[in-house]
């Protein structure tokens, strides 16, 4: 049986945008919509596949997990301050293993979940607030530093699911 998931709407940001922070966040939401149809209609052994022999645990799926333990990270903890569990922890990094269940479907499910989460934890921030959890950042970076993060990993499904299945573009 292949579990799938199904594509999500994306739109770009608006031209004539003035507000730096939504600015920011609307790109984000680009590049998850992008993230996710990467692995839509893909099969579990395509998206599961680590097709590079240098890099035996990039997959598809692997890529996803890894940017929801990212938004966890940075949006939701440091930023936000919630008081959730990391997906980080451990050593190497655990955010890209797979687990014996994991479906495109549940690995997306999980991911907009996350950005539910990430949209709580910065309702009431602005782009100069100081993080919360150790001040150390300004909303901008954090949320800039998300951004740039997202969108290079977007480049690895890009070439993950070309390899997969030969479909490009988007």
């Amino acid at each position: 049986m292949s579990n799938t998931s199904s594509k999500t709407h994306r739109s770009w940001p608006a031209r004539l945008a003035w507000d730096e922070l939504r600015l920011q966040l609307d790109f984000l939401q680009f590049l998850r919509a992008t993230a996710v149809n990467k692995l839509a209609g893909l099969p579990v052994p395509q998206a599961a596949a680590t097709p590079l022999p240098t890099s035996p645990r990039l997959s598809a799926l692997g890529v996803v997990k890894h940017l929801t333990a990212v938004e966890r990270w940075w949006l939701s903890i440091e930023a936000g301050g919630a008081d959730l569990p990391s997906l980080w922890v451990g050593s190497p990094d655990p955010s890209w293993d797979l687990a014996p269940d994991d479906t495109p479907a549940s690995v997306v499910a999980a991911y907009k979940a996350e950005w539910a989460r990430s949209e709580k934890a910065l309702r009431r921030l602005g782009p100069d607030d100081r993080t919360r959890r150790r001040s150390e950042f300004t909303v901008r970076w954090v949320v800039a530093h998300v951004v740039q993060e997202t969108a290079r990993h977007v480049g690895h499904l890009d070439v993950l699911r070309e390899l997969a299945d030969g479909e490009v573009g988007e």
